[in-house]
């Protein structure tokens, strides 16, 4: 490294990372709890104060969701918050990570604890308030390089990842465009540091079956069963999975008395193909299935959702984004490699846009989505050190 990279690099691990995550991970907030998304928001508006650029708190796109009675209904979610740094430098990259968590202000999992001197355990410890000290640990160490000026950035901190970012899509849509490269903050694909290469793409969806109420013992045959279309349904989507496709029929709701025909059911149904391929044959295969259930129960079936995690392929530029991140490892002592995930991110949607993405360069870590997730502590220096040393290389070369 040149003594400019040395000064870059040791500035982003003497960052205050691990308060910022003790912090912030007693905030509670669930992708469901507005004033918690309000707080983290604030949190990092203050971190983010000593960055150039412009900050902005922007409101949701609109979002709509089937409730159980299969009644769309809109649903609340938290802002967003969009920093933009120097537009007009000849390198633009985009940087995202998402304040919110899984655990909801009813959820048992609400502090953390040391289980070992190095291992914090604690909600959202890993996924992903580690993840946004790294980055923004970095973002302030690269400033002080006296060539910054080169690299122009965006950051998108939004408050919906983990619901599938259906009200912050547009807005990683438009800060991806004209993009060279972008970095998403999850935490590693593996304790280990290996980052996520390949993805499949996500679709969830509820499909909305109407049929016909009656006596269940005076008149059954002029009943039109919902909740057995519902069954079908869901066991005609499992018959799907295969190599490039995976299907997951989560949960069925509706019915209602055992003495009563049951007129209405949601199944909820999640779909992740492999490929773009896969994509539209699932797609296509979806609508035959509804068309064919829908005429041997007698009965309408409404379709609510769609593929809103793109698959997401390694392209050759993104190739050449993981070579530069394992490069930079290399230099800093870290041996990092990368792995397909069968998770999504929003590295999905901003791959979708054409550019290329790195979207585990968060902490190392692991147990995520549950009460026993944990953050590795001294990974904060090492993850700060790579995504710092990576945007000064970035700014010198591009991509």
């Amino acid at each position: 490294m040149t003594p400019t990279e040395r000064a870059v690099v040791e500035q982003a691990m003497a960052a205050p990372m691990l308060d910022h995550v003790l912090r912030w991970a007693a905030i509670n907030s669930g992708s469901g709890n507005m004033d918690g998304l309000a707080a983290m928001a604030g949190e990092l508006a203050d971190a983010c104060a000593g960055l150039p650029g412009r900050l902005d708190l922007l409101d949701s796109a609109p979002v709509t969701r089937i409730d159980a009675q299969g009644l769309e209904r809109e649903v609340a979610h938290g802002r967003n918050l969009l920093l933009t740094v120097r537009p007009d430098a000849p390198v633009q990259i985009l940087l995202t990570g998402h304040m919110d968590t899984v655990f909801a202000p009813d959820h048992p999992f609400q502090t953390c604890q040391w289980l070992s001197p190095d291992v914090l355990n604690g909600p959202g410890v890993a996924d992903m308030k580690g993840g946004l000290a790294v980055m923004i640990a970095a973002l302030r160490a690269f400033e002080t390089a006296p060539d910054c000026a080169r690299l122009g950035y965006q950051v998108v901190f939004n408050s919906d990842e983990e619901v599938g970012s259906p009200g912050s899509a547009p807005l990683l849509a438009r800060a991806a465009a004209g993009k060279q490269a972008a970095l998403t903050y999850e935490p590693s694909a593996l304790p280990d540091g290996t980052l996520a290469g390949a993805r499949p793409g996500s679709g969830n969806f509820s499909l909305i079956i109407t049929g016909r109420s009656a006596h269940a013992g005076r008149n059954p045959q002029d009943g039109r069963n919902a909740v057995v279309a519902a069954a079908d349904l869901a066991l005609r989507l499992t018959g799907l999975a295969g190599p490039g496709l995976l299907i997951n029929c989560a949960r069925i709701e509706g019915g209602g008395p055992n003495n009563v025909v049951p007129d209405h059911a949601v199944l909820r149904v999640n779909i992740r193909p492999r490929t773009s391929q896969d994509e539209a044959k699932a797609a296509q295969a979806l609508d035959t299935i509804i068309e064919q259930v829908s005429a041997a129960h007698d009965l309408h079936i409404h379709r609510h959702g769609n593929f809103a995690r793109p698959p997401k392929p390694i392209t050759a530029r993104g190739q050449r984004l993981l070579e530069l991140v394992r490069d930079c490892g290399r230099m800093l002592g870290q041996e990092i490699g990368w792995q397909d995930s069968g998770g999504v991110c929003d590295g999905n949607n901003i791959a979708a846009c054409g550019v290329p993405v790195v979207d585990t360069m968060g902490v190392r870590g692991g147990a995520i989505h549950s009460a026993q997730e944990y953050l590795i502590a001294d990974s904060l220096g090492e993850r700060a050190a790579l995504s710092a040393l990576l945007l000064y290389r970035l700014a010198r070369d591009g991509l």
